[in-house]
């Protein structure tokens, strides 16, 4: 019987983990379809390459997300946790990402230029080689975050680049 209840209880956890990690499958299908899909849980989802702009994606959970190449142009994505996300090579020209979480993102090479980051969270972001005229990055907190030209921010406001 306590064998029994054991193994219950790990069928129990590992179907929560799943659900919690997994990305919602209508989420991928409404965002594919409308081009919209604000506070979405697309968790680690593969969208790399994807052409999404003009994208309304307000407040989407993108955390983990695979975005290397994605057309993000003009996409709103203020307020959308992207952590973890591999946004290598996107293009996120003149996008909303005011109050969005980009903690530990990769966006080496991506085109940032006229987006908006104000009071974006950029902690230990990768931007190697990022385009940035015309970013507002104003109230952005860029600690740890590694620099267009590979240097690393040690405060929050990068002005203090080495």
């Amino acid at each position: 019987m306590i064998r029994f209840s054991k193994l219950f209880l790990l069928v129990i956890c590992i179907s929560l983990l799943c659900t919690v990690t997994a990305f919602d499958q209508s989420s991928l299908l409404r965002l594919k379809t409308t081009n919209q899909c604000p506070s979405c849980g697309l968790y680690g989802a593969d969208l790399s390459g994807a052409k999404l702009s003009g994208a309304k994606l307000s407040h989407a959970n993108l955390s983990h997300a695979n975005l290397s190449g994605a057309n993000l142009s003009g996409a709103d994505l203020s307020g959308a946790n992207l952590s973890g996300a591999n946004l290598s090579g996107a293009n996120l020209y003149a996008a909303n990402l005011t109050g969005a979480n980009l903690s530990g993102a990769n966006l080496s090479g991506a085109d940032l230029s006229h987006a908006n980051l104000t009071g974006a969270n950029l902690t230990d972001a990768n931007l190697t080689g990022a385009i940035l005229p015309g970013a507002n990055l104003y109230a952005a907190n860029l600690t740890g975050a590694t620099w267009p030209n590979g240097c690393k921010c040690v405060d929050r406001k990068g002005s203090n680049c080495k």
